[in-house]
């Protein structure tokens, strides 16, 4: 490699392993398409992950895979050393869309997950927890307010909110941003990251922007196309928090660039 600023991953022994895949793939039966081909990938405690690729990848496979939405043809998929055989409690998930009920108020779609699981009685004794959810990502005051007098953004941070009120033990996000501008989606990142920091989360996100999952990610997942495999996985070594400044950096610029260039490397495969 070329590049001191990305490198190979090799998982830190030293470090708590939260997630694990290990050689998955998965064939649709209908039309033998084979979306995933011997992917494996360990998300260790607190670390903030992306997977990148072009469309038709298998990105999408592999997150309903991780949340237990699909099973994998072949391989090994563990949470918390625990088989993951369908949707948990302790997985998070965040789509594009924040997916909000308009009939409810911002605090009653936090603690919806909570009501669905053990009943009003606990979403009632969960609200106190949501209301310092809210404080965390800046919506203090906005407990009783419908989705149609939320902002696209304040709308997600309701989302992160909802998806953090169970405790996950991995987050899994399906570019949550991507229907924002450009300008509130480099703020919602940064919210992102201060989230995930201060609650030691582990979080995997899809995306098809190379400079979202660099200032993001301690890792980042290249994938090749058809069928959908691991090409590379880098490091991004630049130290957190990151800020958007750093996006303007030669060593940044290298990383995107290095990336980008396995892209390149994949869609000619």
């Amino acid at each position: 490699m070329n590049t001191p600023a990305a490198t190979l991953h090799q998982p830190d022994p030293h470090q708590t392993p939260v997630y694990e895949l290990t050689h998955v793939s998965k064939t649709y039966a209908r039309n033998k398409v084979i979306a995933l081909s011997d992917v494996s990938l360990t998300l260790n405690k607190g670390s903030f992950s992306s997977v990148i690729g072009s469309s038709g990848c298998g990105k999408s496979t592999l997150l309903k895979i991780m949340a237990g939405l699909i099973p994998p043809s072949k391989g090994r998929v563990v949470l918390q050393d625990k088989p993951v055989t369908g949707t948990r409690r302790d997985i998070g998930m965040m789509f594009q869309q924040a997916t909000l009920f308009p009939w409810r108020t911002t605090i009653e779609n936090i603690v919806l997950p909570i009501e669905i699981r053990d009943g009003r009685a606990a979403a009632e004794k969960a609200k106190e927890k949501a209301r310092d959810l809210l404080d965390i990502v800046g919506l203090k005051g906005f407990e009783d307010v419908y989705p149609n007098e939320l902002s696209g953004g304040m709308a997600q941070r309701a989302s992160i909110c909802r998806m953090l009120i169970t405790e996950p033990a991995v987050l899994l996000l399906d570019e949550p941003f991507s229907a924002l501008d450009e300008l509130s989606r480099d703020m919602m990142n940064m919210e992102l990251q201060r989230i995930c920091r201060e609650q030691n989360a582990t979080a995997f996100l899809v995306t098809h922007s190379i400079q979202e999952a660099v200032i993001l990610s301690d890792h980042v997942y290249v994938m090749k196309p058809r069928p959908g495999r691991l090409a590379e996985v880098v490091t991004v070594d630049l130290p957190r928090p990151r800020t958007l400044d750093m996006m303007t950096t030669p060593k940044f610029g290298k990383i995107v660039d290095y990336i980008r260039s396995l892209l390149d490397k994949g869609e000619e495969m």
